[in-house]
């Protein structure tokens, strides 16, 4: 009895206040909306797309939008990175509009047989409609793979909506007809999340059968939606040449990011070439396969920093890990026809500290 009443008295002597309760509730929500994003089901003209959006929706800045890989989703393949404890001075600043591709976000339901996958090109003109639903006029663009080609097609045709783009992994060739054939026999003697992991992960990460390589394996194989998937696949691998040319293909900054392994490195280095160097950043990542985003986050989240920070947001954002360990050193080299080309390699290593410069030199970064 004793023990009872003392209980009681404990209770009462704190009593939780309604609105202290109501308050503590409306606050825990509304952390879980913003780790979790509001989900949308966005009607365009060539169908509907789902997109998920963290953050408030103020204009006054551009959004962050993102468009994912194949075999990949939104959070599949953007979550690591924007969740990075590093990439949250960046995330409170800005909205973040994750993309999903038709069909390709977690638990989309299959297409029926027969059905007629929209094209790369196609899908880049459901974009404005996104921009449109959330009231944005303009947009920074972080696209990995096929995401990557998708949102260079959106910024050609809309150069006025795109403040910046962050293209990992970006190929700008169409499939030639070696490629197609090989294609052909690899869909003969692969499955279909074989070939995929193949596109994503260097040779190196697959036969080490890295965690990361292992956990995309065991998801695409299960995913409920590998129809989809392979839709989305087979469309990537029909796409047309980007074309690119030097000052009238992007009027923004734009960094091109690969990892020295990844097997679209070639790929990247070839786009680099053909880009204004005047407004082309070219991330080239040491040690690093074909998702940077997920095995190098911090390395990204600097670059990052620094790209936002040359296109004039956040003068004032503190560079907290790569900056104490930078060494900075110049080269210059010649093109074929003798024209100035311009490298600048950043590489770990001594107490440097020196600012990179702002996207209006073509960087080469080994980090």
């Amino acid at each position: 009895m004793t023990t009872e009443m003392q209980e009681i008295a404990i209770t009462e002597e704190k009593p939780l206040l309604t609105g202290q309760a109501e308050a503590k509730d409306v606050e825990l929500a509304a952390r879980i909306l913003l780790d979790q994003g509001q989900e949308h089901s966005i009607e365009t003209p060539h169908g509907v797309l789902h997109v998920t959006l963290h953050g408030t929706r103020t204009t006054r800045r551009p959004a962050i939008l993102t468009f994912h890989d194949v075999g990949l989703d939104s959070k599949s393949c953007f979550s690591t990175l924007f969740k990075f404890e590093e990439m949250q001075e960046i995330v409170k600043n800005f909205t973040l509009i994750h993309v999903d591709a038709p069909g390709q976000e977690e638990g989309a339901a299959a297409y029926p047989a027969g059905y007629v996958y929209p094209s790369m090109d196609t899908v880049a003109e459901m974009i404005p409609s996104v921009l449109t639903f959330f009231n944005f006029r303009t947009v920074i663009g972080v696209g990995v793979g096929a995401g990557a080609y998708v949102l260079s097609k959106f910024a050609q045709a809309n150069p006025d909506s795109v403040e910046g783009l962050v293209l990992v992994n970006i190929d700008t060739n169409a499939r030639g007809w070696m490629d197609w054939a090989a294609q052909k026999l690899i869909s003969v003697t692969s499955s279909l999340t074989e070939q995929i992991l193949s596109h994503l992960f260097s040779q190196e990460e697959l036969s080490s059968n890295t965690d990361v390589v292992q956990s995309h394996r065991e998801r695409i194989s299960k995913a409920s939606n590998l129809m989809n998937i392979e839709l989305f696949w087979k469309t990537y691998n029909s796409r047309r040449d980007l074309i690119i040319e030097r000052n009238n293909t992007f009027k923004c900054p734009v960094m091109l990011v690969v990892g020295d392994q990844a097997p679209y490195e070639e790929a990247a280095v070839e786009c680099n070439s053909k880009m204004d160097p005047t407004t082309t950043s070219f991330l080239k990542m040491a040690d690093a396969g074909g998702l940077p985003q997920l095995t190098q986050p911090a390395k990204l989240t600097e670059a990052f920093k620094y790209f936002i920070q040359g296109m004039g947001y956040m003068a004032s954002s503190c560079m907290t890990r790569l900056s104490r360990s930078r060494t900075t050193s110049l080269s210059s080299s010649y093109s074929m026809d003798g024209s100035r080309s311009r490298s600048r390699t950043l590489s770990q290593g001594s107490q440097g500290g020196q600012m990179p410069p702002s996207p209006s030199q073509t960087m080469e970064v080994s980090c």
